[in-house]
């Protein structure tokens, strides 16, 4: 899968078959629109593109407009998000730059200079409410009149339903800040997770007895914040049982800075430059500032009880349903 900034440059602009969005998550009701802009590419020949937005168009305009309670929560970094579409089946993959002078575009300048010059579109797919250029002026009926113009072929793509709830990157949202992540992983189709090289921190987990496994969250609002109980993927066989931290660590730091540190049970090894996948499975609390650092220090072995007992639960559990088989 090719990954460009912006549109392609004249050697790279291929007809393609488009969908574009947010894909923040990559949740279900993505991957019914993903399957069908790779099976069009498919029968048409052509390349399956994407078209994604950094930063989230609501975090461009909460930002304009000095509204900091209107910012998204993020689900996922770029890295998964770009994981998820090339698991898709997706050949390029066209993140946009939202600034002003995107945002500003007119519904024809979008259509002129991104889709067909820019993008060479052939065949596009989006949602059936999906909007466009400067205040949202442009909608299906503007993308349908265009095609019919300019040569490029225009379908929608339902809603997609489970269990009586729209699937959208906000009943995501929603279900990780309440620790939900049974509903998150329907809404998803997989376990909710975060991936990511793991980078060299302050070293002050190493120092009180619980080193971590650092890995830097590039956007401010994460869809989760507080302690969990987590499994690490990709340093051995098997998924190694963890309790993980996200958020800023008020005790220790002030600098605003978002970091996911895991504290691996029973492992130990250097793990530094290696890529891991921090798959969430329960909340234990909330994250909070402590007095001194001895109170910390208590919380912290209170939180590595509490996740090991959840994984003798588990492992309890698992050999009952054997007994039964």
């Amino acid at each position: 899968m090719k990954v460009f900034r912006g549109l392609p440059n004249a050697e790279s602009r291929a007809p393609c078959a488009l969908t574009i969005g947010n894909f923040d998550g990559v949740h279900r009701g993505h991957q019914a629109l993903l399957a069908h802009v790779r099976k069009a590419a498919t029968e048409l020949h052509l390349d399956a593109a994407v078209m994604t937005f950094e930063p989230h168009p609501r975090e461009f305009f909460a930002h304009q407009a000095s509204q900091p309670l209107n910012l998204p929560t993020r689900v996922a970094n770029l890295r998964d998000k770009l994981q998820s579409l090339s698991q898709a089946g997706i050949d390029r993959v066209i993140v946009e730059h939202f600034n002003a002078s995107f945002a500003a575009m007119s519904p024809q300048d979008f259509i002129e200079k991104v889709l067909v010059q820019g993008l060479h579109v052939k065949w596009l797919m989006v949602g059936e409410d999906f909007c466009f250029g400067a205040k949202r002026a442009g909608n299906i009926e503007t993308l349908i009149a265009a095609g019919k113009k300019y040569g490029f072929q225009v379908e929608t793509l339902p809603t997609v339903m489970n269990d009586g709830t729209r699937v959208s990157s906000s009943a995501v949202r929603t279900a990780l800040a309440a620790g939900d992540f049974a509903h998150a992983q329907a809404l998803l189709g997989h376990p909710y997770s975060i991936s990511g090289h793991v980078v060299h921190g302050k070293k002050l987990g190493r120092t009180i007895g619980f080193p971590t496994l650092n890995l830097r969250v590039s956007h401010k609002l994460p869809a989760v914040s507080g302690i969990f109980v987590v499994q690490v993927h990709g340093l051995a066989e098997q998924a190694l049982p963890a309790v993980a931290s996200i958020g800023i660590r008020p005790t220790v730091d002030d600098s605003g800075r978002v970091l996911l540190e895991s504290y691996l049970l029973d492992f130990a090894g250097d793990c530094y430059g290696k890529l891991i996948r921090v798959e969430f499975l329960q909340k234990l609390r909330d994250e909070e500032k402590f007095v001194d650092l001895p109170t910390l220090i208590a919380a912290i072995a209170r939180d590595v009880d509490n996740a090991r007992a959840y994984f003798r639960q588990q492992h309890s559990a698992a050999i009952s349903a054997t007994d039964r088989i």
